[in-house]
């Protein structure tokens, strides 16, 4: 069914394979908008001169509000969201009013289960005390705040805005707010970045107090000004062995403050601070993907939508769904699906779920020193983590 772009075509694929309703649901919604484009990114984001008066943040939560009220009608019997997650995009730039408007329309429509975890993505640049306060008192349990670097000429480099000590004010702003939930965001290897501004990085995050950190290697993505600077030889690919260090550095400081890594990139003070939503997808669970170009997964079947804003409100305001293409995964494609995100996470991948050839090319990997075995379960060694994508690949051969 890979393709289908008809939504009329994706409710009959939705309705004839129902979800577990025992299983946690998430929402997911996409917020394209940007001040400025990041030289790195290759999200489906669009800056105010890119859309020109194609579309707007009104159109789009004119767009939102009528997406969720179909999708909740699609299922009858709506599940209440156990998370809600607003990414992007810069999310912030909808104001603390928005955001809250953005809560509405999912209360309004699929509502919220008790004690739901509920996050947005914020850039620091856009946020104030004001801002953490009203979307704490709109609902918000959790913040994420683009951080990426505390050096200067890092954040040249990958064309962020904010000044370098905003970020960390912002997490305390929040924290001030009453969010015990505070995630900062890092990315590592890039051009020009040295060990001591790794280092002032991760000071800088630990003096924040968050509860939560993520960090990424950067990765330069085909069609971003990034990749066409390190085509032009102006900048040098990251490198491998560099990237391997700096994470080996993150977990080590990470670590000795008392945050744990529960997924490869992703590090937390406790269960609590654990990124629900996330989870759920590393779990194959279930989650509705509003916005423009967010991807959803429902009992197999999986689907993005267009990503155009403009186009996005348009198929929605002639009483369709705005689905870009679809498919239904086979039993193959989601065990292989199962295999590669579980093993990213600490919990481990279980054995049951691997068949005699997958078991077999598993105990290989353990015999490397990528794989350890726990009970019933394989989980990642420190290394084995350093390689990751290696160790998914030799055990799905």
């Amino acid at each position: 069914m890979t393709g289908l772009v008809e939504s009329e075509q994706l409710e009959r694929a939705l309705l004839a394979r129902p979800r577990n309703s025992a299983a946690p649901f998430g929402i997911y919604v996409h917020v394209p908008f940007c001040a400025t484009r990041c030289g790195y990114c290759d999200f489906n984001t669009y800056t105010a001169g890119e859309l020109g008066t194609s579309a707007s943040p009104q159109s789009w939560l004119e767009g939102l509000r009528c997406e969720l009220d179909q999708a909740a009608r699609l299922f009858g019997d709506a599940p209440a969201a156990d998370t809600v997650f607003v990414g992007g995009g810069t999310p912030s730039l909808l104001g603390g009013d928005g955001l809250a408007e953005v809560l509405d329309a999912v209360r309004g429509t699929f509502g919220l289960s008790g004690g739901a975890e509920v996050t947005t993505e914020s850039n620091p640049e856009s946020t104030s005390p004001q801002f953490f306060d009203r979307i704490r008192d709109s609902g918000y349990t959790r913040v994420s705040l683009g951080m990426q670097s505390a050096a200067a000429h890092v954040l040249k480099v990958l064309d962020r805005t904010h000044t370098p000590g905003r970020a960390v004010a912002a997490a305390k702003e929040a924290r001030a707010a009453g969010f015990e939930h505070v995630n900062l965001d890092l990315i590592y290897g890039t051009p020009g970045e040295r060990d001591s501004d790794l280092d002032a990085s991760l000071d800088a995050v630990l003096a924040a107090g968050v509860d939560h950190v993520s960090a990424y290697a950067l990765i330069v993505e085909d069609g971003t000004a990034l990749a066409r600077r390190v085509r032009r030889g102006e900048l040098p690919a990251p490198d491998d062995d560099v990237l391997a260090s700096r994470y080996e550095r993150i977990d080590s400081a990470l670590a000795a403050a008392g945050l744990s890594w529960y997924e490869v990139s992703n590090w937390a003070a406790d269960a609590d601070a654990v990124c629900k939503h996330n989870i759920g997808y590393w779990d194959g669970g279930d989650w509705w993907g509003a916005g423009p170009g967010a991807h959803s997964h429902v009992a197999g079947v999986r689907w993005w939508n267009v990503k155009h804003p403009a186009r996005y409100a348009e198929t929605l305001a002639a009483g369709q769904l705005p689905v870009g293409g679809s498919e239904v995964l086979t039993g193959a494609e989601q065990h292989m699906e199962r295999v590669m995100l579980t093993t990213r996470l600490r919990s481990g991948l279980p054995l049951d779920a691997l068949d005699s050839d997958e078991r077999a090319a598993a105990d290989a990997v353990v015999e490397r020193g990528l794989l350890r075995q726990a009970g019933e379960r394989l989980i990642l060694t420190d290394r084995g983590r350093l390689l990751a994508d290696g160790v998914i690949r030799d055990v799905l051969r």
